[in-house]
């Protein structure tokens, strides 16, 4: 019985969800990112998107929420009047190349994202308000060989070379 009834609590959700995402517009997002590209100088890999936010119904500086991969974070809202910052970081071994996709969400979709985690319920009925494709290309570990190994090397074959030359002439 609890069974059904959740099920069709879910149903009548996913409807209103559904018939409000419809109706709703979709604003006008133009995106800007950066993501670490030098894991030798940082002790993390850093992803930082930035976007402003145009609505054609003339909205303006609404709350959002943004989520990657499961985890969520705050948008913070920039002076300028519509821009749009969020930002997360990650040990270097974890942030593998490739795309990652953030999903935004107002206050309202944010609210049911939220319950439906606590609840353990699928999320993937929930729909973002818009995405943005982070494209992260890796971050480079540096050389192979560091530069001291490299010197120290050379300077060994270096006194090979002139020992054997010597060892050769006095012969």
């Amino acid at each position: 019985m609890a069974a059904a009834t959740q099920t069709s609590v879910l149903l009548l959700l996913a409807g209103f969800l559904g018939c409000c995402t419809e109706t709703s517009e979709v604003p006008e997002i133009v995106p800007s990112y950066y993501t670490t590209s030098d894991a030798v100088i940082a002790t993390e890999t850093v992803f930082i998107v930035e976007f402003s936010l145009t609505w054609k119904d003339g909205r303006q500086s609404i709350p959002l929420y943004a989520e990657v991969g499961g985890k969520q974070f705050p948008v913070t809202r920039g002076q300028d009047m519509g821009r749009y910052q969020v930002s997360w970081s990650m040990e270097h071994k974890h942030a593998h190349s490739g795309t990652y996709e953030v999903r935004f969400f107002d206050e309202e979709t944010y609210s049911l994202l939220r319950k439906a985690q606590r609840n353990n319920e699928d999320v993937s009925f929930i729909r973002p308000l818009f995405t943005v494709d982070v494209k992260h290309p890796g971050a480079w570990n540096g050389p192979w060989v560091s530069t001291e190994v490299l010197a120290a090397l050379i300077g060994t074959a270096i006194y090979y070379l002139a020992f054997s030359a010597k060892s050769n002439i006095q012969a």
